[in-house]
């Protein structure tokens, strides 16, 4: 529907509801419906990795283990809890891997642990959260780079980034570097696991594009 004009209805039937959440929209059936009754619409941006669309946010490293991990079982037996548990066993055995990062041209080369690509994104998506925020309508994606040395380091990186979220403001640490681009190349040695609005994929390298004000959606009138 990106570019097409036509609003969309968003009724929450997932796990975690992420993009329902990153609008503010109910996450119960008859809110949303009443959402959409309402017909109040919201221009946000939609992006491209590659050639499939993405609303919320991609993950190289970490991110794609953690939700790879989170099985179907595991989800139907715990709902959203299944992503912490993923998410702690994918924190101990995650390795650093080599990023190759271009963005206008100038290619940067560095370690990280886990790469998060965001369009929209709420602040339980804390990987997402290197800014304090994801702006939803901003035409630009918000990029965080995580790097800790060691375990302990990334339990802090975390923490931090969730702190990050709820006070909505920049986080700082020299292991998290924080970008806003309207475009940017990834290429990863060895290759990452990759995750698209929580669909497992295989590319290397990979293009992330922003669509500026590309999907009107059903929303509230205020979106944080």
């Amino acid at each position: 529907m990106a570019g097409t004009g036509l609003p969309l209805g968003v009724i929450p039937r997932g796990t975690a509801n992420a993009f329902a959440s990153a609008l503010s929209i109910p996450t119960d059936l008859i809110g949303a419906c009443h959402t959409i009754l309402a017909g109040h619409t919201h221009v946000v941006d939609a992006a491209r990795c590659n050639d499939v669309p993405m609303t919320l946010l991609a993950g190289l490293g970490f991110e794609a283990g953690m939700v790879d991990r989170a099985t179907r079982e595991l989800k139907t037996m715990l709902g959203p809890t299944a992503y912490l548990l993923a998410g702690a066993q994918q924190l101990v055995t995650q390795q650093p891997f080599q990023a190759r990062i271009e963005i206008d041209g100038v290619v940067t080369e560095m370690k990280a642990a886990a790469i998060t690509v965001a369009n929209a994104a709420p602040a339980t998506s804390v990987l997402a959260q290197g800014f304090g925020q994801v702006i939803p309508d901003d035409g630009l994606l918000e990029v965080t780079i995580a790097s800790p040395a060691n375990l302990l380091q990334g339990f802090n990186t975390l923490a931090s980034l969730l702190a990050s979220a709820v006070v909505k403001s920049p986080t700082n640490r020299p292991d998290l570097l924080c970008l806003r681009v309207a475009c940017l190349t990834i290429s990863t040695d060895p290759v990452q696991k990759l995750v698209i609005d929580g669909e497992m994929l295989e590319a290397d390298p990979v293009t992330f594009t922003c669509l500026p004000g590309a999907l009107t959606v059903f929303a509230p009138l205020l979106i944080p």
